[in-house]
């Protein structure tokens, strides 16, 4: 029997075929585009690139005219111990060994202290006023006291997790669960980048990993465009960045350009937002190859640059415990002379990790080798945006994920020799500076000895929907259709703090 098909149905065949492709291509693409349309008509949508699919990372307007454009977010994961930094409680002290009244803490779930023989503990440090508008911090922070009238204190957060992992996601993507953007993601996604030849969002660290990893800088279910770029503290920043050898430009040029050509072919097939990330990765991989270098060229750097950040500090010999580690002080002040390099370059968010901040015991000689490693740099961070030009447009964020006890920690029942504190989400204290942050200010307040916020409460989302207003956007309108849900960073709630900003 013949096989040979009638030429008026092959035709036949070939016209449904085109129909059947133009709707399932385009129907996301013409959807995609309509949908788009109307959630710009509607305020959901912050702005349009001029070519999104070919850029992801286009720069876009926000909702309003911004104060800050770029944002550098340390993260001291482990959570350090207000008492001891940033809230002075001399009822405390007095109170110093004393049993908190069973009605206290009968409701009060802890992570290891035992209710029954738990009693309170001063802090030994000494508080003093910093500058003209008297800032009170321990004596363990002298270097951001001479900053303090460009710092923003926060004394009255509270949140909603009590155990590091889901509170670090509460504060790095507005909920205390999987799966969702990081604050850098969502500012990436609603702004774009500034930069073509760095990623938009770089995230560095100095010691050992913290407990959240790459949790705290994911994209979530937005495209992987906008996940944050981990650059190592040795080396290549990016690991495989440099060609292998045997491999020239020109040849990685051409192979590079096939891959583009296939990418955008599927691309234009089914109009995916993972493809167009692929093809930007791979552009911005080739870019970076000239650029990253020199970021990471600190000798351009002015000795007194580099005195300033302590970028030679030795480490110390008689500190260490949680957090410490070869060259961690020298890791560090490094990071903080790169984050200012990177926003100078156009990058819209760094995250700077640090771990640990987690001081169960051993709390005084413990805290104070990683305020020592933060004290210096963070202070010649902000003073050196600020001789440049870049503070006002640069936020500046200190936030641990929850504050600690003022009990001392009696795991097991039994108070050890050298005490620390537990995990505390009903209080503590976080710093800004700059990004429109007002400086010298301290907001809000807890009570006699650090345990709940007693004056003006700032929510963790309350925090968000503030740093979103500050780059210019209504954090109820900055929100992605995820199945079937208008989710935000925010909806879980959240409000802006006006008396915080300018």
């Amino acid at each position: 029997m013949s096989r040979i098909q009638n030429p008026k149905s092959k035709i036949q065949n070939q016209l449904a075929a085109t129909r059947r492709q133009f709707f399932t291509s385009s129907a996301s693409g013409l959807g995609l585009m309509a949908l788009a349309s109307l959630l710009r008509q509607d305020g959901l949508l912050a702005g349009e690139a001029d070519d999104a699919s070919a850029n992801p990372l286009a720069p876009k307007a926000p909702h309003f005219a911004p104060k800050a454009k770029a944002c550098i977010f340390f993260l001291p994961e482990g959570a350090p111990s207000h008492i001891d930094l940033f809230d002075p409680k001399p009822k405390l002290r007095e109170l110093h060994r004393q049993q908190l009244p069973e009605s206290m803490t009968k409701s009060v779930r802890f992570a290891f202290i035992k209710k029954e023989t738990a009693v309170l503990w001063g802090s030994p440090r000494t508080f003093s006023r910093h500058e003209q508008c008297g800032m009170e911090l321990s004596d363990f922070l002298p270097h951001l006291g001479s900053v303090a009238d460009d710092v923003c204190l926060i004394r009255s957060m509270h949140t909603d997790a009590f155990n590091h992992h889901p509170a670090q996601l509460m504060l790095m993507s507005g909920v205390p669960r999987f799966g969702r953007p990081s604050m850098g993601s969502w500012l990436t996604y609603g702004l774009g980048s500034e930069t073509e030849n760095l990623p938009a969002y770089v995230v560095l660290t100095a010691g050992r990993g913290g407990s959240g990893g790459v949790s705290n800088w994911t994209s979530g279910f937005l495209p992987s465009t906008y996940q944050g770029v981990l650059f190592r503290d040795q080396g290549d920043p990016v690991l495989n960045l440099a060609n292998p050898p045997g491999v020239s430009t020109e040849l990685q040029q051409q192979s590079l350009g096939a891959i583009s050509s296939l990418n955008r072919r599927r691309l234009e097939t089914l109009a995916d937002p993972e493809i167009a990330s692929r093809i930007a990765s791979y552009e911005l991989a080739f870019r970076m190859q000239a650029a990253a270098p020199e970021l990471v060229d600190l000798s351009q750097e002015s000795q007194t640059t580099l005195d300033m950040y302590g970028v030679e500090r030795p480490e110390p010999k008689d500190l260490g415990g949680r957090g410490s580690g070869p060259n961690v002080y020298k890791q560090f002040a490094r990071n903080c002379l790169l984050a200012r390099r990177l926003v100078e370059r156009g990058v819209r968010f760094v995250t700077m990790v640090h771990a640990s901040w987690d001081h169960h015991s051993n709390l005084d000689e413990e805290l104070g080798y990683c305020a020592g490693m933060a004290d210096q740099p963070l202070a010649a961070l902000i003073k050196d945006l600020k001789q440049r030009g870049l503070l006002d447009s640069t936020l500046l964020v200190f936030a641990g994920e929850f504050g600690r006890t003022p009990l001392a920690e009696n795991r097991g029942g039994v108070m050890p020799e050298k005490v620390g504190r537990d995990h505390h989400p009903f209080a503590f204290s976080i710093w800004m500076a700059g990004g429109g942050f007002k400086g010298g200010l301290t907001y809000g307040a807890t009570d006699e000895i650090g345990w709940s916020v007693a004056d003006k409460p700032v929510h963790m989302n309350d925090l968000h929907a503030t740093i979103l207003h500050q780059f210019g956007f209504d954090h109820r309108r900055l929100a992605v259709n995820y199945k079937g849900l208008s989710v935000r960073l925010t909806d879980q709630g959240g409000k802006v703090v006006s008396d915080l900003i300018e």
